[in-house]
């Protein structure tokens, strides 16, 4: 999607109180910082009585890898203001995304020629 243009990337998902506390976190920073724009993870809240117990704690992240917000486990909204401006800065300054290898993948959408 990053090649594409994307500059934003939001991942609704419902980790467990299993990976949510090991993977969570470290999963959105990384891929923001491979990715180089904003991830922006959002989960339902915690019930106890349901189940499925989510992990909750919807968070942003900024292109170089900081928590920018995050709730916690329980209903809640959270409002950021994201600069775009910001995801050209990083990759101007730490281009990884000329070392992709687009001659061994592609990403290709429904209906595009």
């Amino acid at each position: 999607m990053v090649i594409h243009g994307a500059k934003v990337i939001l991942v609704p998902a419902a980790f467990n109180m299993t990976t949510g506390p090991a993977h969570w976190e470290i999963m959105f920073r990384q891929r923001a910082v491979d990715n180089q724009c904003f991830m922006v993870g959002t989960s339902v809240a915690r019930d106890e009585k349901a189940g499925y117990r989510a992990w909750g704690h919807s968070m942003a992240v900024s292109p170089w890898g900081d928590v920018i917000g995050e709730l916690d486990e329980k209903p809640g909204c959270l409002i950021i203001k994201l600069d775009l401006g910001y995801v050209d800065k990083i990759r101007r300054e730490l281009p990884l995304l000329n070392a992709r290898r687009k001659d061994v993948y592609s990403l290709e959408f429904k209906g595009e020629k």
